[in-house]
């Protein structure tokens, strides 16, 4: 079976942008013409590959035919550039982990932007569960904490994040003293990133041997959960490269002292013979050994 390539540049549109519409605009046809295309690509294959909603999104069926269509894509606009001697943009669908964008992965974005005409789509995902975009086709590549590879896809090592349990002055006054760690643990609120975040239980676990489930604030943005840390809202796990500067200034100070979780981190990535994803993989090595643990 052969697909058309209007038809599947259509669908990753409309992936990409969560409507119909939305595609329309980025494609500059009508959203009927969308609309067209991706029923008769449908009825090409027998079955539905969109969900329609807000946001659009792939059925399993549309999952298999998006890794293929991205995969195309990239092919094309390389190959393209190769006969030309031009390169369009290319947009690089990847997934990385709130902390990561917050300290050392911005610069390989920098970095490949220097030699690539690169247009990058980032879907901020948990360390733990970013390998399933990966699996569903919506990124060429992501950061994550699993080092067995999704099928098609190359692994790298990148390296290791610390995080360390931090509260204010007053906070650790208020809810620590007086009582032993594990006890006072128990009860102290803390803040966590959002549901999936399980890096405070880790710590709990690691320090008392219990599993405990004290109340929790869930802030799900990097900055507002440093600075809610910092007011004294609850206690949370901060990686190291802020956690140093905020403990000399005396404005933190360390709930369990000498405890710490390290996440190791690693790039996984579609196997295709690609210039930008090969480039990509550099800059991203380079911006990992400046800034993560390695070893």
């Amino acid at each position: 079976m052969q697909f058309d390539s209007v038809q599947l540049e259509t669908f990753v549109a409309v992936l990409d942008e969560g409507s119909f519409d939305a595609a329309a605009r980025r494609l500059r046809v009508t959203p009927s013409a969308v609309s067209q295309r991706i029923k008769a690509l449908e009825s090409r294959l027998g079955q539905v590959v969109v969900m329609r909603g807000k946001p659009a999104r792939a059925t399993a069926a549309g999952a298999a035919l998006l890794r293929l269509a991205r995969q195309v894509a990239l092919l094309e606009v390389e190959a393209i550039a190769a006969v030309r001697g031009t390169v369009d943009a290319q947009r690089i669908p990847i997934a990385v982990n709130a902390d990561s964008l917050n300290n050392w992965f911005l610069p390989a974005m920098l970095d490949l932007s220097r030699t690539h005409n690169a247009r990058f789509l980032v879907h901020q995902e948990d360390e733990e569960h970013s390998a399933e975009y990966l699996r569903n086709g919506t990124v060429l590549a992501a950061v994550t904490a699993d080092p067995r590879p999704v099928q098609g896809c190359r692994v790298v090592r990148l390296g290791r994040m610390r995080y360390l349990p931090l509260a204010t002055p007053e906070y650790a006054e208020r809810w620590l003293t007086g009582k032993s760690l594990p006890e006072a643990l128990a009860e102290a609120p803390m803040v966590v990133f959002n549901e999936k975040d399980v890096l405070q239980h880790r710590l709990l676990r690691k320090v008392t041997r219990r599993k405990l489930d004290p109340p929790a604030h869930a802030i799900p943005a990097s900055a507002p959960f440093h600075e809610a840390v910092r007011i004294g809202l609850g206690w949370g796990m901060i990686e190291d490269q802020v956690a140093d500067t905020e403990i000399a200034a005396g404005r933190l100070v360390e709930v369990a002292p000498g405890k710490h979780i390290d996440v190791p981190l690693y790039w996984q990535h579609w196997k295709l013979e690609s210039g930008i994803l090969d480039a990509l993989t550099a800059a991203v090595l380079r911006a990992a050994n400046a800034g993560l643990r390695t070893s």
